[in-house]
C-alpha cells in the first residue's frame, strides 16, 4: 500500500515538470527550426509562476469548476496509467477530463470560446475512436486491456509490440499531434501566435486557471508519450528513444505542414489513422 501511495505522489509531482521540460524542449527546437535562438529550457515554469500571479478574470464560477475536474481527471488519468490499470478505463477518464474542459468553454458568452469547444469536440472525435481501437488491438494481442500484463507479455516473450502492430503505433501518432496541439490539427486552441489571436478554447480563462489548464495539459501530453512507450516496454532504454524519436517527428510536422481545417482533420483520423489501425487487427486474424 505504501509502494502505490509513493508511486501516486510521484506522478503527481514530476509529471508536471517532465511536461513542462518537454515544453521546453519543444520551444527551442521549433525555434532552432525556424532560425531563431528561442526562449531558455525553463520558460514554460516562469510562464506558470507569472500566471498564478496575476489576478484571476472569469465570468462564471462553472469555468473554474471545470477547470478542476479537467486537471483532477488528467492527473487521474496518468496515475492510472503508471499503476497499470485498464487503458480502457484511462481512455474514459481522459475523455471525462477534455469533456470538462469543453464544457467550461461553453459555459462562457465568448465567441471564440464557443467556437473553439466545437472543435475540441471534433477533436475528440477524431482520437478516441482510434484509442479505443488500439486498446482493442492491445488485447487481441496480449489478452488482456491491463496494462501492467501488456508489459508482462512483452517481457515475457521479449518481442516488443511495436513489430507486431506497427500500423496501430503509426496511428497513436494522430493522437499525439492532437493531444499535443500540433500543426495539422491544432483547430481548438493552437499554441501559434501567427495562427491564433485569441487560443479557441481557453479564450476566457486567465491567471491561475489559465494556469491550471496548462499543468493539465502537461500531464496528458506525458500520458499519451507513455502510450506510445508500451509499444517498447519491454526494455525502458528503447522506450525512451521510441518516445524521443516520436517526438521529434511531431515537431518537425508542426513546422512544416499547415494547419487543416475540421473536415480534413476528421477525414485524415478516420480513413487513414482507423484504416491501417484496422488493417494490422486484419493481418493479426489472417496471421
Amino acid at each position: 500500500m505504501m509502494e502505490v501511495v509513493l508511486i501516486i505522489l510521484g506522478t503527481i509531482l514530476l509529471a508536471p515538470l517532465a511536461g513542462g521540460l518537454l515544453t521546453g524542449v519543444d520551444r527551442i527546437i521549433t525555434a532552432r527550426m525556424q532560425g531563431r535562438q528561442g526562449p531558455p529550457l525553463l520558460q514554460p515554469f516562469y510562464d506558470l509562476i507569472k500566471l498564478w500571479r496575476k489576478e484571476a478574470q472569469i465570468t462564471n464560477t462553472l469555468q473554474v469548476f471545470y477547470a478542476v475536474i479537467y486537471l483532477v481527471f488528467a492527473v487521474l488519468s496518468l496515475v492510472l496509467f503508471v499503476l497499470g490499470q485498464n487503458l480502457l478505463l484511462i481512455i474514459f477518464v481522459l475523455t471525462i477530463g477534455s469533456g470538462a474542459m469543453v464544457l467550461g468553454a461553453l459555459s462562457t458568452p465568448s465567441p471564440y470560446s464557443q467556437i473553439g469547444a466545437n472543435r475540441e469536440i471534433l477533436q475528440m472525435l477524431a482520437y478516441d475512436p482510434i484509442l479505443l481501437i488500439t486498446a482493442v488491438a492491445l488485447y487481441l494481442v496480449t489478452g488482456s486491456f491491463k496494462l501492467s500484463e501488456v508489459v508482462a507479455y512483452q517481457t515475457a516473450s521479449g518481442q516488443p509490440l511495436l513489430f507486431v502492430l506497427p500500423l496501430v503505433f503509426l496511428t497513436m501518432t494522430y493522437v499525439l499531434t492532437i493531444k499535443m496541439r500540433k500543426s495539422p490539427f491544432d483547430i481548438s486552441a493552437s499554441h501559434h501566435a501567427h495562427q491564433e489571436i485569441v487560443r479557441g478554447i481557453t479564450t476566457e480563462y486567465s491567471g491561475p486557471y489559465l494556469a491550471l489548464l496548462e499543468i493539465a495539459h502537461w500531464f496528458e501530453v506525458v500520458l499519451v508519450l507513455g502510450l506510445v512507450a508500451i509499444f517498447w516496454a519491454n526494455s525502458w532504454l528503447m522506450a525512451l528513444i521510441l518516445v524521443g524519436a516520436v517526438f521529434l517527428l511531431e515537431l518537425l510536422l508542426d513546422n512544416i505542414t499547415a494547419r487543416l481545417t475540421y473536415r480534413w482533420m476528421l477525414q485524415s483520423t478516420w480513413v487513414v489513422g482507423m484504416g491501417l489501425a484496422v488493417l494490422n487487427i486484419a493481418y493479426l486474424y489472417l496471421a
